[in-house]
């Protein structure tokens, strides 16, 4: 990429000198895409080949359509906004404090466009250019989070058709302003068949503005021109104005033409809440459905708000509080949050990753419990961040439809694994399938020694027949437990369904039972007392003799019971969407049945009319 028409032999990665004159500029009428959709918009029609520049050394090109293209490693609207809060964040060794993210309405047609300013070191000239280019990154610092020089053109790029730069910086004493345009619509508008970047700079040391020209005034003319042609800015100084409130350093990227959903509205909802940015098709999911409480519940939850909530996402997305700086959305500050700190039961687990810098391994710390919720909810996962940054929330390492980890939450700074190149998962490697695995062992070795303690069967124990006359010292069901049990079938005492309240005492009383055997020292567990008001109350319960039953009956029957369940919620499911499938068609029905009686008496209205004026 490269300045628009700059004969200067002066390159930037990955970007060919431009020598010929651009294209007439399309009318402001023309400024348009044949879809305005992100995954709809990589279709480009490629303008015939232009002349190719003479007396050059042979160097790639990069067409347009890689713009788009690169920006698909961006599947969710939300991963390409944190890449920008990272260029902020990257900020605070330069001195930022604040990173805003709002809307604004742009000058020329009231259009809504996303806002990301920092108050950082911004970026002189030739910083400016880097930042514009492919692949380019001066982030080798172990505590930058940037580092493939790829995010802000992916991000970007991801979220609207255009964006804007600002840039002020003070280097070497000297002051500069830049300003840069990324316009997928001015390149495919235009026919370019390779990407240029129209750029311009200031020197403001003095008490005056002053262009800096590289090439010829002829050139600088035509980059201004063409970022007036295709910004939402109409005159230079309007542009001007922009590095009002700026500072004498810090940098201002407005992204506008933002994407539509395929219902042709804009992705990211500005209206839903006046202190948040929504993802608009992730906060409708369900919404036009019933609910339940526990589905409330979960919909209230972190784990998911933070799907559609950009406010929820930011509150979690890096894992160390800010001592000096802040995320101000839409003019409120994001408060942070750590999960650690509500989680219950809570412990530090410590080890060693193998294979990750062998000779600079350092002890990773997780720190794991059942989140407050876990009465209502079972969310569970692993929080993985890298450098401080988010990349995987609730990661669940364990299999679908087991209770192993029901509740379970861990947080964890994985530095000595990759993150993947949209930061919102790692690579594939080695070292990710031992982390996982690890993982794993992690949440079953805490799931094995507390998931007593919300109610549910510590796994591999088995409820052994009892003696007449005797208690058994590893667990037992009376006769009146088991009436308890029957009369709620509901209730589940195998692994993976919830405890009611009798078994779980008696769960809690056999790991003790167990503690007290390994010191030699075993204890006859008591036999846990009626409960008011229930079956186990019946004095005659006593009396009917003490039978067993195995857990794996237990299990069997429950797992009946449960699977009769879901299979009764699944239909009821289908009716409700049978119901407000077929509510709606008579709704339909009834219009056009209202719109045929208005039809035809308007008919016969005029018939009357004709006729009498026949007779007339």
């Amino acid at each position: 990429m490269t300045t628009l028409n700059r004969r200067s032999t002066r390159r930037v990665a990955g970007a060919r000198v431009a020598g010929i004159p651009p294209p007439p500029p399309a009318r402001a009428a023309d400024h348009g895409l044949e879809s305005r959709s992100f995954w709809k918009a990589g279709n480009y029609a490629v303008a015939p080949k232009l002349a190719s520049d003479s007396g050059l050394l042979e160097h790639a090109r990069v067409h347009p359509k890689f713009l788009h293209s690169n920006a698909t490693s961006h599947k969710w609207a939300f991963g390409a906004i944190a890449e920008l809060l990272d260029n902020a964040v990257d900020e605070i060794r330069n001195g930022a404090t604040v990173v805003k993210v709002d809307k604004i309405d742009t000058p020329k047609d009231n259009s809504p466009a996303l806002l990301v300013q920092d108050d950082g070191g911004g970026m002189d000239p030739d910083g400016i250019r880097k930042c514009m280019s492919l692949g380019y990154s001066s982030k080798k610092s172990n505590t930058t989070i940037g580092q493939y020089g790829n995010g802000f053109k992916t991000s970007t790029m991801r979220l609207g058709a255009d964006v804007i730069v600002f840039t002020r910086a003070i280097r070497a004493g000297r002051a500069t302003q830049s300003i840069g345009l990324l316009s997928y619509t001015f390149l495919r508008t235009t026919g370019q068949d390779d990407v240029i970047v129209p750029m311009i700079d200031f020197d403001i040391s003095g008490n005056w503005t002053e262009p800096i020209i590289y090439g010829s005034k002829d050139d600088w003319s035509t980059n201004l021109q063409t970022i007036l042609e295709w910004s939402p800015f109409a005159s230079r100084e309007d542009l001007m104005q922009q590095f009002e409130d700026i500072g004498s350093h810090g940098t201002k990227v407005l992204i506008y033409n933002l994407w539509l959903n395929d219902e042709g509205i804009y992705e990211l909802s500005f209206d839903d809440d006046e202190e948040d940015i929504m993802l608009r098709d992730e906060a409708n999911q369900g919404s036009a459905t019933r609910i339940n409480k526990k589905t409330a519940a979960l919909q209230a939850h972190i784990s998911y708000r933070l799907r559609y909530s950009l406010r929820a996402y930011a509150s979690m997305l890096y894992l160390r509080k800010f001592t000096n700086f802040k995320i101000l959305l839409r003019g409120k500050p994001v408060d942070q949050y750590n999960i650690v700190d509500s989680l219950r039961y809570s412990k530090v687990v410590s080890y060693k990753p193998n294979g990750a810098a062998a000779s600079k391994e350092v002890a990773v710390e997780t720190t794991i419990g059942f989140i407050q919720e876990v009465d209502d909810i079972g969310i569970s996962g692993f929080n993985v961040y890298h450098k401080n940054r988010l990349i995987r929330p609730f990661w669940k390492v364990t299999r679908d439809g087991t209770s192993k980890g029901y509740g379970v939450v861990g947080v964890l700074e994985a530095n000595f694994i990759e993150p993947a190149h949209d930061k919102q998962d790692f690579e594939r490697s080695s070292l990710y399938i031992r982390l996982e695995a690890k993982l794993k062992q992690i949440l079953f070795d805490y799931w094995k020694g507390h998931c007593h303690l919300i109610g549910y069967q510590p796994p591999g124990l088995k409820v052994q027949k009892v003696q007449k006359g005797g208690v058994s010292p590893i667990g037992v069901e009376t006769n009146a437990q088991k009436q308890f049990r029957e009369s709620h079938h509901s209730a589940s005492v195998y692994e993976g369904v919830q405890l009611n309240p009798s078994t779980v005492s008696l769960a809690a009383n056999v790991r003790q039972g167990f503690i007290d055997g390994q010191s030699n020292n075993r204890k006859e567990l008591p036999v846990n007392q009626p409960i008011a008001g229930s079956a186990m109350g019946s004095d005659n319960a006593s009396t009917n003799g003490i039978e067993s039953m195995s857990l794996d009956q237990i299990r069997d029957e429950n797992l009946q019971l449960f699977m009769r369940l879901q299979g009764h919620k699944q239909k009821e499911t289908e009716l409700l969407e049978m119901i407000q499938k077929v509510e709606k068609e008579l709704e339909e029905t009834r219009r056009k049945c209202a719109t045929l009686s208005s039809y035809i008496e308007t008919q016969r209205k005029q018939k009357l009319l004709q006729e009498h004026a026949r007779k007339v």
